[in-house]
């Protein structure tokens, strides 16, 4: 019997059995109408309660009535009222006969008063707000002039409950919703998943339910191991995203209630999602914690950090990616078809970029659909800037994405310069030969990020050697302006820097720190709270750089503001100077684009101009438009007018020398 067929026969005999028991509570109010106990009656009475034993005798699992019951803990006398308040649905002359037991026409609805005075085994207490009807409300209380002559009525999701309608409390749509398929779960995630049963399983029976955190920076890996926990304990897990916590008590109280109440009707666990929280949100982080301290139910917390909680247990598991070995397999298991044609390079992405299993899935399907559309070219290249691609949304909202279109041919700098920013691209290239091959990461796991100072005043090609250097590894670069980051407020700096670099370990990005001045200093020396704090940012700072595997580059104007202890900890310092006469006129010869019309224009000259890289530039472009504007080529004349330009907002006069020669 497949479980289709077992499921029909269920909702058959629950059909059975709840019309069995709705006739019997009629029959009680039509015997309290009639005040009759003769023969017949109590003849009446055994066979209403002999197709009741009848139709229980054939259910294949508990009525739906049953199970209301007992997780609940409903005496027979609330059971019976539930069943009054249910036939009012069923029976279009119910309200007709509680009109007549109740002596009053106006009064064609079941009431507390109707139920005490008809149903059997009646008490009192079942009508306090404290007793399950009120409590989770199974029935709701209409108004009325006495608490027990207002009008009864069965609770919608209750009532479908009870005919064998599976749902979720329409009150809750659009603010807790079943979880989707997630995804897989690689060896040591499912270690972790068994580890989070256990607690469970073990947990002792306190009344007050362990909850369990989920710590990291993955989501959809935290979700897919509440996924696999809720599925091996037999429970449906949901989602409610942090931000839809009502902050108003009343409200909050009226969710938890409803939550809770579907919590036992389904089977249910819930996952709070707090990654994406605004923790500078503190009415709703206040929120979040009494909501985590008052629901009674298994729910997991989804967050970036741990969070504490003062009135309940909770445990904390910390989600890490996958390690290396576990991607190179979702990558080969992905690529088993086109194996022959990726010549080593799962190696090089699982070096570079360390994805989640459903990030590897996304870049896989998004590399093949682009590798059927070359006409199967270019594969890996293709998967390389799939993962990109799927590294890139988080950071996206935190730093700012350079697209770099330059090459070693557009940076002027001296030769020493030039060699070292590429050994900067081989430490890059070969770090997984180096640290993982070679056995460096074994022999010691502290300080194998890699990290650059890059010193010079504005202008002088700071920037522009952090996009050859993305462009040569073919990676992204993303500038975070650290006066931006720095916060006055304790601790939120760091919160800062932790997203930043949190949201760029997955695809190994260049990151480029500009105004590295605002954060660093020489503040060895602490006079103060303000100068411990600092210290205390700087050291967070480079630890993470020291950690980060990928490259991240500090800019400054000022080198010797920088402490040498701080400088210590860079790997590689990449002084930019000055451009003299000779640099600046091979800036000159290279600026102008190839399709760019030029006439008579002298380098040599040019170069007497004694700008930066930077400065140049903007003098070469506003001279391109000034010669598009007299549609002729860019000539001396252009320039010289873009030049005045550039120094007026430079605050500065150009001098004779500069031009000499320039115009005849």
């Amino acid at each position: 019997m497949n479980a289709t067929t077992i499921k029909r026969n269920w909702y058959d005999a629950n059909q059975s059995y709840l019309s069995a028991s709705l006739a019997l509570v009629r029959y009680s109010i039509e015997i309290y109408i009639a005040k009759s106990d003769n023969e017949s009656v109590v003849t009446e009475e055994e066979a209403l309660k002999q197709a009741l034993e009848s139709a229980a005798a054939v259910m294949p699992q508990p009525s739906a009535l049953e199970r209301v019951c007992r997780i609940f803990g409903l005496s027979t006398f609330e059971a019976n009222i539930l069943l009054m308040c249910a036939n009012m649905e069923f029976s279009s002359d119910f309200g007709g006969l509680c009109a007549a037991a109740q002596g009053d026409a106006q009064q064609a609805f079941p009431t507390f008063s109707l139920a005490l005075a008809a149903l059997p085994d009646a008490h009192w207490d079942a009508i306090a707000p404290h007793a399950p009807l009120r409590r989770w409300g199974l029935i709701d209380v209409g108004e009325g002039k006495a608490l027990t002559l207002c009008p009864l009525r069965i609770n919608e999701r209750i009532l479908h409950y009870l005919i064998g309608t599976e749902y979720i409390d329409e009150q809750l749509n659009g603010i807790i919703e079943p979880m989707k398929e997630v995804g897989y779960l690689v060896s040591s995630h499912q270690e972790l998943s068994e580890q989070i049963s256990l607690v469970w399983k073990q947990a002792p029976n306190s009344g007050i339910l362990t909850a369990v955190q989920l710590c990291g920076p993955q989501p959809t890996t935290k979700w897919a191991i509440a996924a696999d926990v809720s599925k091996k304990l037999g429970l449906n897990l949901h989602i409610i995203p942090a931000q839809l916590v009502p902050a108003i008590p009343n409200e909050m109280e009226n969710l938890i209630r409803l939550w809770e109440r579907e919590a036992i009707l389904g089977n249910n666990a819930l996952l709070i999602e707090y990654n994406n929280l605004d923790t500078s949100d503190r009415v709703r982080e206040s929120a979040i914690e009494r909501f985590t301290e008052r629901i009674n139910c298994f729910f997991f917390v989804s967050s970036r950090e741990r969070m504490y909680l003062k009135q309940r247990p909770m445990v904390s598991f910390d989600v890490d990616k996958p390690t290396v070995e576990e991607q190179t397999e979702l990558w080969q298991g992905n690529l088993s078809d086109l194996a022959p044609k990726l010549n080593g390079q799962v190696n090089r992405l699982v070096a570079q970029f360390n994805l989640s299993p459903s990030t590897i899935q996304a870049a896989y399907t998004e590399a093949v659909g682009k590798f059927s559309q070359t006409g199967g070219k270019d594969l890996d290249k293709i998967l390389w800037d799939a993962c990109r691609i799927q590294a890139r949304p988080r950071l996206d909202a935190l730093a700012q994405r350079i697209s770099s279109k330059v090459d070693w041919s557009d940076l002027v700098l001296p030769s020493a310069q030039q060699k070292m920013l590429h050994e900067i691209a081989a430490h890059v290239r070969q770090r997984a030969t180096v640290y993982q091959s070679w056995g460096f990461a074994k022999k010691n796991a502290r300080g194998l990020g890699i990290s650059a100072l890059f010193a010079g005043s504005s202008g002088t090609g700071k920037t522009l050697a952090a996009e050859v250097l993305a462009s040569e590894l073919s990676l992204d670069v993303y500038r975070i302006d650290l006066s931006s980051v720095v916060s006055k407020y304790i601790g939120e700096t760091e919160k800062n820097l932790r997203q930043v670099f949190d949201a760029a370990e997955e695809g190994g990005v260049i990151l480029l720190f500009d105004e590295a001045d605002a954060l660093f200093g020489k503040r060895s020396d602490v006079k103060d709270s303000h100068d411990r704090h600092a210290n205390i940012e700087v050291s967070y700072l480079l630890q993470r750089m020291e950690a980060y595997p990928g490259l991240a580059i500090l800019t400054t104007n000022l080198k010797s503001s920088l402490d040498n202890a701080f400088l210590r900890r860079i790997r590689f310092v990449v002084q930019f100077p000055f451009p003299d006469t000779a640099q600046r006129a091979e800036i000159w010869r290279r600026v102008f684009p190839a399709n760019t019309p030029t006439e008579g224009l002298n380098e040599k000259k040019l170069a007497q101009l004694s700008v930066s890289g930077g400065n140049i530039r903007n003098i070469a472009l506003n001279a391109a438009f000034m010669a598009a504007e007299d549609s002729e080529a860019v000539q001396m004349k252009h320039v010289l007018r873009s030049a005045r330009t550039e120094y007026a907002k430079l605050e500065k006069s150009l001098t004779g020398s500069e031009i000499d020669g320039w115009v005849n």
